[in-house]
């Protein structure tokens, strides 16, 4: 038992003849560690780019919100009729008339 633990900490599992089939195990489980550290950093950089658009998303949204508030406000009729107070426009006496034309042929 001695031995083989000697043998394990000097690396003779990698220099013995049989050692060929060691390599190719050690080779895969590098390989496949570089293959998952690569994902794990593609991942991080979605999660990352996500919350970006997530953040840009809700400043829009607060946008729209606030030119929509603007827009309604400017849309109201004492709003209006404020801004035309100095040119001499204002509500009209009579209200609209409804014009009907009927097609003679």
């Amino acid at each position: 038992m001695k031995n083989s633990i000697y043998d394990f900490l000097k690396g003779k599992f990698l220099i013995s003849d049989d050692a060929l089939k060691n390599w190719s195990f050690i080779l895969f489980c590098t390989a496949l560690a570089i293959v998952m550290i690569a994902c794990s950093h593609s991942a991080e950089r979605k999660v990352h780019e996500i919350a970006k658009l997530n953040k840009e998303v809700r400043e829009l949204r607060s946008e729209h919100v606030d030119l929509e508030k603007n827009l309604m406000q400017l849309k109201m009729e004492s709003t209006i009729l404020k801004k035309l107070e100095g040119t001499g426009l204002g509500l009209s006496k009579n209200p609209p008339q409804k014009i009907v034309i009927l097609n003679k042929k």
